[in-house]
Order: C-alpha cells, then structure tokens, then sequence
C-alpha cells in the first residue's frame, strides 16, 4: 500500500532528452510527466532571462505531441512568429543554453535557421508560417522525397491576410500540407470536451476521409441541382457541429476542435493526419496562452512579454527609471490632440499596449480601431480616413510597417493624404535583435515624394511632432522614436507644433559640426563635450526633419566648420545620404568640406545589450569623438589645442 504522505518520487525525464529522438523512446504515458518538466524548466529559464513566457507555455504539450508524432527533423515543423518556440528550443539539443535566451551569443528569442536543423524557417513577424510550409512541401515533392511539413500558427497570426493566402493557394494545389490552428483565445472554438475530442478522432481517420470522399464522387455523378443540395446539406451539418466551414471552403480538410493540453485528444489526431495520404490538412487545436503558471493564466496578457521575474510570486524586475517611456509619452500626446480635434483618431495593428494606443483607446473607445495583424489594411483603412477628413495616426512598430510599404506607396503618398505614422521601436532594440530592429524606415519613407520624416531627439520633442502631426495636412508625415524610457528632460504640459523642415542648434563651434537626427542627439552632445576638453570647437545641432531637410541650417554648417558629421539610428540611404545629396547638389562639398555619415552597420545585428550595440556601432559619445579625430587627424587636433 502506498503511504500519501511520502509520495513515490518520480525520475526526471527531462534530463534524458538531448533531441527528439529521445523523446520518442518514452512511452504515451510518460508524456505528461514528461510536458510537466518541460514547463517547469520554460518558467525557470524565463524568470532569469525575460522573453515570450505565456505563448510557450500554452504550447507545451502540442510542443511534446508534434516531436513525439512526426520524426524531426525530417519532418519540418515550422513555427509562427516563434513566440511560442522555448519548449522546443529545451527539446531540440538546446537545454543547455536555453538561460542565454535574449542575450548577447546567446539563444534568439524566435526560431533561426542559423541556430539548430529544427529550426527550417526562422520568424519572428506573424502570419508566416503557412506559406513557408506550403513552398517546403512544393520542394519536397518536387525533390522526390517524402515527409512531412507541419505549419503552427496561432488564432491571431490568422487574422493577416497573408496567412489566407498561403491557404488559398495550398487549397487549389491540393498539396499535402498539415496547419495547426493553436486557438488560445477561444475567438474561433465552442466549448471542447469529449464529444468534440471523439468527432476529431473519427473524422480525421481514413477510413472516414475515404468514406467522405467516396460519397462526394457518388454524388457529382447526381443530378445537378441534387448535387448541389447534398453538398450544401453535408456543408451546413459539418460547420454546426465542427465550425470548420471557412477553412473546407478554401481546400483544406478541417478536423477539431481539440484540447491542446490532452494527449489522449491529440496523440491520436496527430497520428491520424500524418498517416493520411491527402492534404492539406488543418488541425484546430485550443490551448490556455500562460497554461499551468498561475501568475500568467491570471494576466490580462496571459504574460506575453516578461522582464525577468519570481517564480514563486510572478513578480516581474522593473528596471526604475525616472523618464517616463517613448510609448507613453506618444500615447498621452495623441490624448492631448484628440481632446482639441474630434477629427483625431488612432488605428494600430494587433498592438495596443506596445504602441501605446492602448491609453488613447480607454479615453476615446470609439475613436481607436484596433484591425488586428493586418497592417496592409491598416494603412489604407487610413488612407480612407484621411481622404473622409479626418486626422488618422497609424501608430505600428517600425519593422511591422514595412510589411505595409505598397499601401504607404500607393494609398496613401501618391494621393498625399494626411497620414499621420507614428513609428515605435525605432532603432536598436536590444533583446529582440534584427527582426524588430527598426533600421531602414528613413530611408523607406524619406525616399517617397512629399513625405515628411521626422524623429525625436527626446521624449519632450516627440509631444512636439505629436502636435505638429496633429497640425499637417499638407500630406503624410512620420515621427520616429525608439524603444525605452526617454531621456530625461523636462516635460511640456502641451505639444507645440514645430515649423516643418527647421531644426535646431543647441550648442556653437567653429570647427566641427555634429548634426544629429533622432535620440543619438544625447549621445552627440556628450561627445561635444569630450571633444571641447581636447580642444576641438563643436557645434551640435538637431535636424528634427530628415525630409524636408533644413537647407539653411546645412549651408551654414557647411560654410562655418571643416568637418560635418551626421549621426543617425537608421541605415545606408537615411538621413546621411540626403545631407550629402542636398550638400553636393549645392555644391558645398567642393569647398574642402569633409563629411562623415554615421549609420548602422550594413548588417542584421544580432540581439544584445543596447549600450553594447551602440558602441559596436560606433554611435555611442566615445564612437563620435573617434570619428572626429580620425576625420581630423591628430597632427590638427594637436594644433587646435595650440590654438
């Protein structure tokens, strides 16, 4: 008999998986042991590193079901976004440095190819997965090869278009493809139990897909309109019960709901529709975003972003900071215009809380429009807007934009309607590396006739061009800032809107300038400084406006200091390269000028430490300062100091 009171203890199973083939040696019933383990080892890893924590956890056991099914990584998995990718980090040979996750050489926060060969396709932007899937599949069959290709993608990522295209197309190829629709809002699925989990297991077998195929070939041989009645008939009994008419409608065959977190609805399910010799498939799976961690089941986000945090209390480490961040300044801004202008509204695309819209939503509800991951329509929902009179602000992340550039092309510059863009995470962002690095939106944007490009030099100047977007309706314009807590000055109580194409000189020199575009601004002023301590007269100004440039401020710049350097948060073809462009058509680079355009490098920076990535890249003060003297040369720097 066993004694309750000293429960048997259990032998880790965790610590004998290096890779999947591992975990295919324990039997069905080990495996929720085995998920247990897994989840447990995800929050630990995650409490000390930050990161996605919540997505992960609801996918624990789909996580361990799909490696246990499928032989990975012959058969390709491939995740979408990769927010949810941590347990199959842990299960893929790379437990031992799942703590490096985030941080510089250490493990990306989203799938890389680069990283492991269960990684097929690397993501980090929504909406991917399926198309990616479908062009493995293409390429298998026309290699001649035969396994399987599984696409995951959440409920949200399903809202993009991009995700019913991929499905479109694999529909009328009819290409053996299997999609796992991860539900873990309960925005699509009626309540799952038994009944649901057995439909799932029946109607995924084949013997019902051949039986179901068979009475569809019987009835084509009908009468017309018999046919079309029984096929209405089977369409409306089938979305009653399973929901999953849209996706039959498009060519796939829909089998679910079924309960993510279930091995005993999932293994068989799994089985079935790898067996199958049809395609392609989508299996409806609905799991609990933060499942089996208290503090994230009970979290309005589900805690989809974590700083590092307490396992036992759930408590996240605020890093304290004395300036407030970009994002709520951006936010209390756009609150302030739309309590002047009824005209003022605010649309974001699937991200209220990390643009900020989240604050203008709870005090103008019926003036935000949340479209979903949908930032193609999001612009040109805009664009309407404009054009009806009214004074729309996009508020998008700067590499989410760019999934949107047609419509910025098409919709909206070349009618010149008064879009207003506000452009977070621009810049470096530090642990979330190059694929939410917002690195070419000036040279994406200033390149567009009749587009104004502004960036924040600090957090007070972006409630100014917050005001002065409000203000312009001249045509589209953009405010750039970056991710993080501001600088530090002092805060205006209202925006006042700034004269388009001025910028400003915040310090005299006479031998060098610094023209600064954006929040490298502190940095510029710091190197003045350094640069005044050995002798070397320093001028720094701020362009606020990469388009239209400030001509006069450059012409004086050029005329009055022998070295120019611009510096930048974007890369090669920004701000820079429309200074030099401005400075040659002008023809003050044949005076003698020298001139330096700091930028980021040409390059996908990995994630890091922000501080580091900027010293790395030579925008930091000591970055400056060493661009100056190698421009200058140390013989004149000497004779300065004489002077």
């Amino acid at each position: 008999m066993t004694d309750d009171r000293h429960p048997t203890f259990q032998t880790p199973l965790l610590d004998k998986i290096g890779v999947p083939a591992d975990l295919r040696q324990l039997s069905e019933a080990d495996l929720k042991q085995l998920a247990n383990e897994l989840r447990q080892e995800t929050i630990d890893a995650v409490s000390v590193t930050g990161g996605h924590l919540g997505a992960g956890l609801g996918v624990v056991e789909l996580t361990v079901a799909l490696h246990y099914v499928f032989e990975t990584p012959r058969d390709k998995l491939i995740w979408d976004v990769g927010h949810q990718c941590y347990p199959h980090k842990i299960l893929t040979g790379r437990r031992d440095r799942i703590r490096t996750l985030r941080q510089a050489g250490g493990l990306s926060g989203f799938t890389k190819r680069a990283e492991s060969e269960f990684d097929p396709f690397g993501a980090a932007h929504s909406s991917t997965s399926i198309s990616a899937g479908l062009g493995f599949a293409v390429a298998r069959d026309l290699l001649g090869e035969k396994h399987n290709v599984v696409s995951v993608i959440g409920d949200g990522a399903m809202s993009a278009g991009m995700a019913y295209e991929a499905m479109n197309n694999a529909g009328a190829m009819d290409e053996r493809l299997i999609v796992i629709l991860n539900d873990n809002d309960m925005s699509i699925a009626p309540p799952v139990g038994a009944m649901s989990a057995y439909l799932a297991r029946l109607t995924s077998g084949e013997a019902y897909v051949s039986m179901r195929e068979a009475v569809k070939g019987i009835v084509s041989h009908l009468p017309r309109f018999v046919e079309r009645g029984a096929a209405r008939a089977e369409e409306f009994a089938r979305g009653l019960a399973m929901g999953g008419t849209l996706f039959e409608e498009m060519g796939f065959y829909y089998v679910g709901p079924i309960d993510g977190h279930n091995f005993h609805h999932l293994l068989p399910v799994l089985k079935n529709v790898r067996d199958a010799k049809r395609g392609p498939i989508l299996v409806h799976v609905v799991t609990q975003k933060g499942k089996g961690y208290a503090p994230a089941e009970g979290s309005s986000d589900k805690y989809h972003g974590v700083s590092t945090f307490d396992v036992v209390t759930g408590k996240q480490v605020k890093a304290v900071s004395n300036a407030p961040s970009y994002t709520k300044v951006f936010g209390q801004s756009l609150i302030s215009e739309a309590r002047k202008d009824d005209r003022v509204v605010a649309i974001t695309a699937a991200m209220p809380s990390g643009t900020g819209v989240d604050m203008f939503q709870e005090v103008f509800p019926n003036r935000t429009f949340d479209v979903g991951i949908a930032e193609q329509h999001a612009v040109t929902f805009a664009g309407g807007l404009a054009a009806a009179g009214m004074k729309p602000f996009v508020a998008i992340y700067s590499t989410f934009l760019q999934r949107a550039y047609d419509q910025i092309v098409h919709d909206v510059a070349i009618q010149k309607l008064p879009v207003r863009f506000a452009i977070d995470r621009a810049g470096f962002v530090g642990a979330d590396g190059p694929t939410h690095a917002g690195a070419f939106d000036i040279a994406y944007l200033a390149c567009l006739p009749d587009m104004a490009v502004m960036a924040a030099a600090d957090e007070a100047e972006l409630r100014h061009m917050v005001a002065t977007a409000a203000a312009y309706d001249e045509g589209p314009i953009a405010l750039r800032y970056p991710r993080g807590e501001g600088v530090g000055v002092d805060m205006p109580e209202e925006g006042v809107p700034l004269a388009i194409g001025k910028g400003r000189v915040l310090r005299e020199g006479t031998t060098v300038a610094l023209l600064s575009f954006g929040t490298r601004l502190a940095a510029a002023l710091k190197a003045a400084e350094e640069l005044e301590a050995q002798g070397v007269s320093t001028t720094v100004a701020d362009a606020r406006f990469a388009k239209p440039l400030d001509v006069e401020l450059l012409r004086r710049l050029a005329r009055e200091h022998q070295i120019l350097i611009t510096i930048e948060e974007g890369a090669v073809g920004g701000f820079g390269s429309h200074v030099l462009h401005t400075l040659a058509s002008e023809g003050l680079l044949d005076t003698g000028l020298r001139v330096r355009p700091l930028v980021l490098p040409d390059a996908f920076i990995d994630h890091g430490k922000p501080d580091r990535m900027y010293a790395d890249a030579g925008l930091d003060s000591a970055g400056i300062v060493g661009t100056v003297f190698e421009t200058l040369g140390r013989d004149q720097v000497t004779l300065a100091k004489r002077a």
